[in-house]
């Protein structure tokens, strides 16, 4: 579609623009309302107790790989806008499904490992200074699943290429990096100081957010790891 096919269907004049943008953001936040509801679902029905540890941490699955069709759509939206928004999304999601998941659950096993170590620390033989070494982890851990979700979401690269890719943009997009984390650290404290329920309303805003971190991210990696044909 040529840009003039673009403007032609979403129209030229503010108010049409405004509109597209609007049913566009609205498509994306009930798509990450779906994708998050099962997660929401089963975490209102599990107990906070450490013996659940394990099914917190598995109700997450279908989350990265929601997150990755909206990274894909919010690009293919820039570079092609139109009045079918879904399409991108489910593109995306198709697209990005297995090779988000094979680095996904193999986080969640991880970071399953590193919460039970922060949860039960001083106890069954746990020793009390794995919870703040656990925690840097769990923090080292998630900035660099979020590098490595912009990288599968946006690149076509081999697992294990993409998840040295995101390491080192870890590094040396740390301003980036930066960002990421304060991403999480607001989420985290949206779910607890209001409820799960309204970070999973407010998902689609998150996503914006880190697809504008993401872009100096995007540029990086196109530079210096996409080889022109």
């Amino acid at each position: 579609m040529t840009r003039a096919d673009q403007n032609d269907e979403t129209g030229s004049g503010i108010l049409s623009r405004l509109a597209a943008a609007v049913y566009r953001y609205l498509i994306l936040a009930v798509f990450g309302f779906l994708n998050g509801l099962p997660t929401l679902i089963l975490w209102t029905f599990l107990r906070a107790d450490p013996s659940n540890v394990v099914l917190f941490m598995a109700a997450l699955v279908p989350i990265a790989p929601a997150g990755s069709a909206a990274v894909y759509a919010l690009r293919a939206w820039r570079d092609s806008p139109d009045l079918e928004p879904s399409k991108a999304l489910i593109r995306g999601y198709r697209l990005n499904l297995a090779d988000t998941l094979k680095w996904w659950v193999l986080v969640l096993v991880v970071a399953t490992f590193l919460v039970m170590n922060v949860v039960l620390a001083g106890y069954a033989g746990v020793w009390p200074t794995m919870r703040p070494v656990s925690l840097a982890l769990l923090v080292l851990l998630g900035v660099w699943s979020a590098q490595l979700l912009v990288v599968t979401s946006l690149f076509s690269f081999r697992t294990r290429d993409a998840m040295r890719i995101a390491a080192v943009e870890v590094i040396s997009q740390w301003k980036a990096s930066l960002g990421l984390l304060s991403l999480m650290i607001v989420a985290v404290a949206v779910a607890g100081l209001w409820s799960k329920a309204v970070l999973v309303l407010m998902s689609w805003a998150f996503v914006c957010l880190l697809w504008l971190i993401a872009k100096p991210i995007e540029a990086d990696v196109a530079a210096r790891f996409i080889r022109d044909e």
